[in-house]
């Protein structure tokens, strides 16, 4: 494959990457906003939260061992198109039937077991763009998640703003027309890529996602940044999903919940382009020790609830901090772990990223119901203070060093 056609091929893969991330991004914004209007209760807008993760939980591990048998594009351009007709079934179903509780969180499932695909299929495949366009790993890799960082930016933006011209249900129609856009996009992708071609390694699905889970506890530098990730999504995450609508609902105020997250999206994605160079003077240890402590100390400001300007400062913190650290743990994936596994292991780091505030989230509500916004957001911000500091001096970081010298798989 020519250069130019290379680079072709990438702009589609970040495409169908960023459509894909403004989509999702909506609904993370959009679908607690509905729960609480339908039942005006931060619990149970968490509990939707942590229900419609269930799905990501049990199945991205095994549609990441699909991917890895049936391709990577194939995967990408029917999880997306799979998605776009899921959503749509929110408003449609809603011109005929009131929906309540039970009823959203069917409908928002249904999305849910099938979108986890798209992402892993992405983040598989840019090994296999990256060469063709004479792209080193830690570029394509700070190119993508900047660009998911930016789709992040905007999604909340733009889902706040259509909830507030056509309201929460309409919405999804919009969610839905940038699911298409993905899956089109993810078409038009032109490569060669290693796949199963549907062959079983085992003779069973489960025992081929089994061996991605063996081959992650078989490399520490995985092992590591998966961890990581799992206790950062019970902690952290939460506050995004839960207590920042329930503050800013309370205000009536869905604007100003979309400027925060679209500053904290926007301030990762100068973060994440940075990797590139920073990887270039500093190790990835060293990275990963600046990037925790400043989410950390940013979180804690965030926590005391501080007048909105000194509020989307620390969020700018907080995102440009945490802006390299995926980019790196791509790397560190794609460097160690062997063509034919990428699939299944990305699949597992979405299964941690849901079940960390599948965890949690619901507690979360239940608290900030019975105690308020404050008192929680500042127990949480310590909680992930002190575990920034714990993941910054932790010894077994230098197999994250060890991972950035060698080759990529």
């Amino acid at each position: 494959m020519s250069s130019s056609r290379g680079i072709a091929s990438y702009i589609f893969v970040e495409l169908s990457n960023i459509t894909s991330v403004i989509a999702g991004s909506m609904v993370f914004i959009a679908l607690p906003w509905l729960a609480l209007e339908i039942t005006g209760s931060a619990a149970m807008a968490g509990a939707v939260v942590a229900l419609t993760a269930v799905p990501g939980l049990f199945l991205s591990p095994i549609l990441g061992t699909i991917v890895d048998r049936i391709g990577r594009k194939v995967s990408a351009i029917i999880s997306e198109g799979l998605s776009a007709v899921a959503i749509l079934l929110i408003p449609v179903v809603h011109s005929f039937v009131e929906i309540g509780f039970v009823l959203l969180v069917v409908l928002a499932t249904a999305r849910a077991i099938v979108n986890p695909a798209a992402s892993t299929a992405r983040k598989s495949i840019i090994p296999d763009i990256a060469g063709p366009a004479r792209i080193s790993l830690e570029r394509a890799n700070s190119i993508h998640e900047a660009v998911f960082a930016t789709g992040f930016a905007i999604g909340p933006a733009v889902g706040a703003a259509f909830i507030a011209l056509i309201g929460p249900y309409d919405v999804f129609v919009v969610v839905a027309v940038f699911s298409a856009l993905s899956s089109i996009s993810a078409m038009l992708i032109n490569t060669i890529e290693h796949r199963g071609d549907g062959v079983s390694e085992t003779g069973s699905l489960l025992r081929d996602t089994a061996l991605g889970i063996k081959t992650i506890s078989q490399t520490p530098a995985v092992l590591i940044g998966m961890s990581f990730v799992l206790t950062l999504a019970m902690i952290y995450l939460p506050t995004e999903m839960v207590i920042l609508p329930a503050h800013f609902n309370a205000l009536d105020y869905a604007t100003g919940l979309g400027i925060l997250i679209s500053t904290m999206a926007g301030a990762s994605v100068l973060g994440a382009l940075l990797f590139e160079t920073l990887q270039k003077y500093l190790s990835y240890s060293t990275i990963l020790k600046f990037g925790f402590i400043g989410l950390g100390l940013s979180v804690l400001v965030m926590s005391f609830i501080p007048p909105m300007p000194i509020m989307l400062a620390a969020g700018a913190v907080l995102g440009f901090s945490w802006g390299p650290l995926m980019p790196m743990l791509n790397t560190v994936v794609q460097r160690v772990i062997p063509e034919s596994m990428r699939g299944r292991v990305f699949g597992i780091e979405m299964t941690i990223w849901s079940a960390g505030p599948m965890l949690t989230a619901v507690g979360v509500g239940l608290a900030v119901d019975a105690v308020g916004v404050q008192p929680v957001y500042l127990f949480l911000a310590i909680l992930v203070l002190l575990l920034s500091v714990f993941v910054s001096f932790n010894k077994a970081n230098i197999q994250l060093d060890q991972a950035q010298k060698i080759e990529a798989v």
